[in-house]
């Protein structure tokens, strides 16, 4: 199954809940990430996916999706438009190198362009060779364009005390 069209990609919704946390779940366990199961993540997605600062594009039949890409909009004082983040994407192994991938980011990017996005930023891990390959063959860079220095993604954590 080839996928190489943004008009094979549609925007989720509040029913498309289980199918998106099951692939979330699924994602989780290929790459031993902590998380939740598919349950909860179904549970928090059908508010989610309601919500305009937040889409989710599936692509393939619309019986049976075969990835997602999990994006974010926000605010920025640099910009009118938002800042997007792709919080997740996902193909399933067996039919990966197929288009879907790519259909996902093309239809990301005319999402970004229609809301006037100032950048769509996307975090990596560096051991993720196929990814970062993935998304610099889409354009996407880890340098910033302005001084061509490493840009890096700290993270803290949210202590419940």
């Amino acid at each position: 199954m080839d996928i190489d069209r943004v008009d094979e990609v549609r925007i989720a919704t509040p029913a498309d809940a289980a199918v998106v946390a099951q692939m979330l779940a699924d994602f989780n366990r290929e790459f031993d990430a902590e998380g939740q199961d598919a349950a909860v993540f179904a549970a928090r997605l059908v508010g989610l996916l309601a919500r305009s600062d937040l889409m989710t594009l599936l692509v393939g039949p619309e019986t049976a999706p075969v990835g997602f890409a999990l994006v974010t909009f926000r605010p920025t004082p640099y910009a009118d438009g938002p800042l997007v983040q792709l919080e997740e994407l996902y193909v399933r192994p067996g039919l990966r190198s197929q288009g879907a991938g790519s259909a996902l980011i093309a239809a990301l990017m005319v999402e970004a362009r229609r809301r006037g996005a100032l950048e769509v930023l996307i975090n990596v891990d560096e051991p993720d060779v196929d990814a970062r390959r993935f998304y610099e063959r889409h354009g996407f860079t880890c340098l910033d364009p302005d001084s061509d220095s490493l840009m890096l993604c700290y993270l803290g954590a949210v202590g419940s005390d």
